[in-house]
């Protein structure tokens, strides 16, 4: 899955840290998200989206291929 995540907080001039806070997850997470490390759920994802003004298609690419 790609994810546009690390661009979208980029452009939000967002921290990672500042991210992490405003959808309740540490930094750690933030990161591993970012570099496709792991997938956040459904509501994580959400989450995410709204924070950063993104559909959630949008800031995610699930590759149908792939599976």
């Amino acid at each position: 899955m790609k994810n546009y995540v690390r661009e979208e907080r980029i452009l939000k001039a967002l921290t990672q840290v500042q991210l992490a806070e405003m959808v309740n997850v540490s930094r750690q997470t933030i990161i591993s998200i970012e570099t496709s490390r792991y997938t956040p759920s459904v509501i994580l994802a959400i989450k995410l989206a709204s924070v950063l003004g993104k559909k959630v298609e949008t800031l995610f690419e699930v590759d149908i291929s792939e599976y």
